[in-house]
């Protein structure tokens, strides 16, 4: 896709304030998707394939505030219930 043909705001500003609302939403709809599955059960390694990057990487991300929120973790060899 060419510049002439881009979806973007004309300004420049405005095309980079868009990159931002978008980059938080993302972020946003994931600490929801992390927590739901979380609390549906799934382990670490389950949320890290489905998001595509590494167990330490989701965990590192996401761990503390999940526990803030009271989700109860699933650790190294607990059978689901």
């Amino acid at each position: 896709m060419s510049v002439g043909e881009s979806p973007l705001p004309d300004e420049p500003a405005d095309a980079l304030a868009a990159v931002v609302a978008l980059r938080r939403l993302a972020d946003q709809l994931e600490d929801a998707a992390v927590e739901q599955a979380m609390r549906a059960g799934w382990s670490w390694p389950q949320v890290s394939e489905a998001l595509g990057v590494t167990r330490q990487a989701v965990h590192k991300k996401h761990a503390k505030r999940l526990i803030a929120a009271g989700v109860k973790l699933r650790r190294r060899g607990d059978e689901r219930v």
